[in-house]
């Protein structure tokens, strides 16, 4: 009788601790969009909120922080980043991680007029940056599987980001950004990663993404985009897709709002799809 009771009890734990172990603790790394800036320089719910907000609904998420993200960061940054103390505790425990990186390495060259519709950038500098994203994105992904031994790792690809543009301006950047995207893919095959192609699904609304001209963040439909792509790959297929009506209200914050928010939290817990506030911008 005590043995049948026994088996009976492991049979009854075993779904639970099955469960237990699917439950992923996700962390986001890189740049503005792994933050979730907005079109019009304030932080809300971005693409990892979503993905993370998805994960939780299907209770498959144990825990989730945006805190190692920061606008402005360039793959060296992320580097510092996933060296630094603050990183060490949440990488060892992450099974899911996404990067945003590479970005801030290319744009910054190009200079776009908006107003009048143009852009220009020496080739010769874009070829030395994509150049030295190779390198460091090497450097990265070799870093993360080594800080973060149990995490699948995602490698967000990045969408064209300029609508006031003449189509016979855009040639140059548009292979400039996608020859970043082939490098990032080959970089995280590489490493054993997953690379998230987004440039396709963003493009096909690309307008309506983005809606301040003079910026090159997304609204939260270009995020969902960006989700949904992501956990296309988590899943192999579409059973996570979100759809609008998922998505939570905008509750968009300035960067002192956040500052005061992340005081609160040392102190008071917080709900996991939560913003985790960066401390600075770069514009």
């Amino acid at each position: 009788m005590r043995k049948w009771l026994f088996a009976l009890l492991i049979l009854l734990l075993l779904p639970t601790q099955a469960l237990a172990n699917e439950r992923e603790v996700y962390i986001a790394l890189g740049d503005s969009l792994a933050a979730g800036q907005t079109s019009y320089s304030q932080i809300d719910a971005g693409y990892t909120d979503f993905i993370a907000l998805q994960l939780e609904r299907q209770g498959r998420l144990a825990h989730f922080s945006k805190e190692l993200t920061f606008p402005g960061y360039r793959v060296s940054n992320v580097i510092e980043t996933v060296k630094s103390e603050q990183a060490q505790a949440l990488l060892k425990e992450a099974t899911v991680i996404t990067i945003s990186a590479g970005a801030n390495d290319l744009l910054p060259l190009i200079a776009h007029n908006p107003q009048k519709g143009t852009m220009n950038f020496s080739q010769l500098n874009a070829n030395f940056a994509l150049n030295h994203v190779r390198e460091k994105m090497d450097e990265l992904l070799q870093l993360v599987r080594e800080k973060a031994p149990n995490a699948t790792i995602y490698v967000m690809g990045y969408y064209f980001p300029y609508v006031s543009v003449h189509n016979e301006q855009m040639a140059g950047a548009t292979a400039a950004l996608q020859l970043m995207n082939e490098i990032l893919k080959q970089q995280a095959t590489k490493a054993g990663a997953t690379f998230v192609d987004v440039y396709d699904d963003f493009e096909q609304e690309r307008a309506n993404y983005l809606p301040n001209v003079s910026d090159v963040h997304p609204n939260q439909l270009g995020y969902l985009v960006m989700a949904n792509a992501m956990l296309r790959n988590y899943s192999g297929n579409d059973s996570l897709q979100l759809s609008e009506v998922d998505l939570p209200p905008p509750n968009p914050k300035s960067f002192e709002e956040l500052l005061e928010l992340q005081e609160q939290r040392q102190t008071t817990p917080v709900a996991l799809h939560l913003l985790t506030a960066p401390r600075a911008i770069y514009v």
